[in-house]
């Protein structure tokens, strides 16, 4: 306590409620191509509707990461995705007063639009496609600034009244001024390949101001670059309309305002402005793993299951497989809290004449660890979004499952198997391996994916890609680890810069065994002991200003191989007699 220099009484508080913190461990990652949506920056996702919103719906180059993602969120409701472009081959849509062939432009996310863009000046009204890609072609912005012009506005039926003087501006200069800062303005899929309809009103926004201060009356603001960034899945605003002075030009605030008010178009000028020149380009395989490594630091993004998808293969033919799957291991193996999922390329798995042995071979080609597991193969399923039947990966079904062994059971239980390891989804496999074929993928590692009649299609194997034989070539036990790390680890912060003595050493054993434990009664160790002395806190440790904590487990191993032995005996034979001895 603090040091009393007069007569007084000091009151403190000691908290020793700490207790191990759970973790997460059902949240899946990875990165892909997708026609729309925020680019180079992690994006949560929850559902396939919510994928659907924010990354737009597939078509053939991007089917595979999109029907992965979504066969993810069909077993689970939280990913991150990192959506990947070429940052000089991809450009958003815009109007021809910014894009022209000298001047593309790439807003890839929020962070590179305040950056680059929000507030520049391009002597017209500058509007761009939210995000890049070809999609944003179809766009057109159609702007009503003078009441004058409304009448013959096509868009005017779509709004109750011609846009004149917001009730801000007339309480802010009592009438005075003809400050008419009002506009109403839509954004239109012209070709309608957004909507499936041509010229379909995607966004409508009535009674907007010109003027930087102006508030509705709720207190929000209704300036219009504002609105349009609080508001538009389509469009990003670049940049004001010219004006001759600063009087009447657009921007400022209604205070400014003088006689002449804010700039009003001529009474015969509808301003309309058609976006082009989007495009979606293909990506290099540096960009591919530069999206990956976003994934790369533990104290920033808190995922536990990272899938790799198609790795790109079937949009981009430069990417190659191996090294990106390689990638993806080697962020998983570098966190060491949570698993990367792969599947072999199309070209093993679906179309190879000599299946299993591409498998394998792909898989000699990956790096050994026990933060990686691999599946046999693709899967054949439909495409709502275009009506058609598509091959996609299954790594994201198996990181899938992952959270459903989470759901019913435990991180600590296999995924595998009838009961949690069922596949969802599909019409057939790409490959079907026999027993001969999943010994041979299974001795490699590879965990066969198999429909057996009557019993569904199902993951029957439970191997991580360890290169040798120890408790964790198995997924549970690998999973288990993570979360008695993850979870202890935390914990153990309390322990930092308290002084290393008794007290504190027993303080993280009563922290600790209470967790295990709990572990231990839901099937998930056989048996474990904490040690945190003098032991193990020798002088020399704590003179170092170390702490050390061994913590032994024995973990709970899944059953892969199942012997049954029918013995016939003679009607005369006791049982005692002979069991036990075959």
């Amino acid at each position: 306590m603090a040091f009393l220099v007069s007569p007084g009484v000091n009151t403190s508080e000691i908290d020793l409620t700490a207790s191990v913190p759970g973790v997460g461990t059902s949240t899946g990652a990875t990165v892909g191509f997708f026609r729309w949506g925020p680019a180079n920056t992690i994006v949560q996702v929850s559902s396939e509707s919510d994928l659907l919103q924010k990354f737009f719906n597939p078509d053939s180059n991007s089917a595979a990461s999109f029907m992965s993602a979504a066969n993810f969120l069909s077993y689970g409701n939280d990913l991150r995705i990192v959506r990947v472009i070429n940052g000089v081959g991809s450009a958003n849509s815009s109007n021809n007063a910014v894009s022209n062939s000298s001047h593309a432009i790439t807003i890839a996310n929020e962070d590179v639009y305040f950056a680059n863009h929000y507030g520049s000046a391009n002597g017209d009204i500058a509007w761009a496609a939210r995000y890049p890609g070809k999609l944003g072609n179809s766009l057109k912005v159609s702007v009503c600034a003078n009441p004058d012009a409304f009448a013959a506005w096509e868009y005017a039926p779509l709004f109750d009244a011609k846009p004149n003087t917001s009730n801000f501006a007339l309480a802010a200069t009592g009438n005075n001024y003809g400050v008419k800062d009002e506009l109403h303005m839509v954004v239109v899929d012209t070709d309608g390949v957004i909507s499936g309809t041509a010229n379909t009103v995607l966004e409508r926004y009535a009674n907007l101001s010109k003027a930087s201060d102006a508030r509705g009356d709720d207190g929000a603001s209704i300036y219009y670059k504002e609105v349009i960034y609080r508001n538009s899945r389509w469009i990003h605003w670049l940049g004001h309309a010219a004006g001759s002075n600063a009087a009447n030009a657009w921007g400022q605030t209604v205070a400014s305002a003088n006689a002449t008010g804010f700039h009003v178009p001529a009474n015969t000028t509808l301003t309309t402005y058609t976006l082009s020149r989007g495009t979606d380009g293909s990506v290099t395989e540096g960009q591919v793993t530069a999206a990956i490594d976003q994934f790369n630091n533990s104290e920033l993004v808190d995922i536990s299951l990272l899938f790799a998808g198609d790795y790109g293969v079937s949009a981009n033919a430069a990417v190659g497989a191996t090294s990106v799957a390689n990638k993806y291991l080697a962020v998983a193996d570098a966190r060491k809290d949570c698993v990367a999922f792969i599947s072999p390329p199309y070209a093993n798995s679906v179309t190879s004449t000599a299946k299993s042995a591409d498998i394998v071979n792909f898989r000699n080609g990956l790096t050994a660890t026990s933060y990686g597991v691999m599946d046999s193969g693709w899967k054949y399923q439909y495409d709502k979004y275009n009506d058609v039947y598509r091959w996609i990966p299954l790594n994201a079904d198996i990181a899938g499952l992952c959270v459903k062994t989470d759901l019913q059971r435990d991180p600590w239980f296999s995924p595998a198997g009838i009961d949690r390891g069922q596949i969802r989804n599909l019409v057939k496999l790409s490959f079907n391996p026999t027993k001969a074929e999943r010994d041979t993928l299974y001795k490699a590692g590879v965990n066969p994916v198999v429909s057996l009649p009557g019993e569904g299609t199902l993951l029957f194997g439970d191997k991580t890609l360890q290169g040798r034989p120890s408790a964790f070539d198995r997924i549970n036990v690998r999973r288990l680890f993570i979360v008695l790390e993850k979870a202890i680890s935390r914990a153990a912060r309390q322990s930092l810069f308290e002084l290393n003595d008794e007290f504190t050493r027993a303080q993280f054993v009563a922290l600790v065994e209470p967790f295990l434990r709990d572990v231990q009664s839901r099937r998930g160790i056989y048996d474990f002991r904490v040690v945190c002395d003098e032991s193990n806190n020798t002088e020399g440790v704590i003179d170092r200003n170390e702490f050390v904590g061994d913590i032994y487990i024995k973990p709970a191993r899944s059953i892969n191989f199942i012997q049954l032995n029918f013995v016939a005996v003679r009607s005369g034979v006791s049982f005692d007699e002979i069991v036990g001895r075959f």
